[in-house]
């Protein structure tokens, strides 16, 4: 059954800043700012919000923030601030703070090479797992998530013998495999050290034994992915600035996908006024609506 895109859109002020904060003082302000609006298109959306929630901000002077990941151990949030090549935390108590240091690439200039981290997965271990977007490859954080460590397990860099394009987005099925995406974002022309080696963006499957399975290669620029709560269809964002759309796959009992399809398009309302942004990050509600960004 085809499930629905909720039709809500939330306009707020955009993730990029060009303050310059230190980590350390990244503290939720006793009395938060609220900024934008929720404009509903369709009246379902209203049984997973209300039209007059405030939108509140939590932290500021990031550069370029991904990956929300809620740790649910601890009780907080960690995300990626990926020029910054740092990984924050938000806790509901203490507000925003540096979380770990060079968590994509351990290099003094992050922007040089790639950047930090983009996605982030609490596995079934309870182990961070990490889109490394400087070192082109996933890790493994080898620490308990509420301490820190730079401690990491490569889980993949390569397919076959040519390097990963810029890890960005995963994740996991209940049997450990990881589902990621692979696009050209962290690279650049003037480093051979971040020149792109695979002639296509993909869309992979990391077994929970280690084997890497290319499932597509056909789209332009794969961001954000998500399964299905039966697991049976995978969800793919492709962030193309010319084509902003959806894809679904059928996962089939080996892990592998079929019957690839357009799930949802916004071309429509792609650099039109007032609706800047793609489609970039998704995530699946327990109903199997699906939350993703768009213009």
């Amino acid at each position: 059954m085809k499930k629905i895109l909720l039709a809500l859109v939330i306009s707020f002020c955009g993730c990029q800043s060009n303050e310059s904060v230190a980590p350390s003082s990244l503290l939720l302000p006793k009395a938060s700012q609220t900024v934008g609006f929720i404009e509903i298109f369709d009246k379902q959306a209203l049984d997973y919000i209300e039209q007059d929630t405030k939108i509140s901000i939590r932290g500021g002077g990031f550069t370029w923030i991904e990956g929300p990941t809620w740790v649910e151990d601890g009780q907080f949030l960690l995300f990626s601030d990926i020029p910054n090549n740092r990984i924050m935390k938000y806790d509901p108590k203490f507000g925003t703070s540096l979380y770990l240091d060079n968590p994509g690439y351990n290099s003094p200039q992050p922007e040089k090479n790639g950047g930090g981290s983009n996605g982030l997965l609490i596995n079934k271990q309870k182990q961070l797992v990490l889109m490394q977007q400087g070192a082109r490859q996933i890790s493994i954080m080898h620490a308990p998530t509420t301490a820190p460590a730079h401690n990491f397990t490569k889980l993949v860099s390569h397919y076959g013998d040519k390097r990963l394009n810029s890890p960005n987005d995963l994740v996991q099925h209940s049997n450990g495999d990881i589902y990621f995406t692979d696009p050209t974002y962290g690279l650049n022309k003037t480093d051979s050290d971040r020149m792109q080696q695979l002639s296509f963006s993909g869309v992979y499957r990391l077994s929970s034994n280690g084997k890497l399975t290319l499932l597509d290669k056909t789209l332009t620029y794969p961001n954000g992915i998500g399964l299905s709560p039966d697991e049976k269809t995978l969800y793919v964002a492709v962030s193309d600035r010319d084509d902003q759309h959806w894809v679904a796959y059928d996962v089939k009992d080996d892990g592998n996908v079929e019957n690839k399809r357009r799930f949802h398009d916004a071309n429509h309302l792609a650099g039109t006024e007032g609706h800047k942004g793609g489609a970039d990050g998704l995530a699946v509600h327990s109903s199997g609506v699906i939350f993703a960004t768009g213009p």
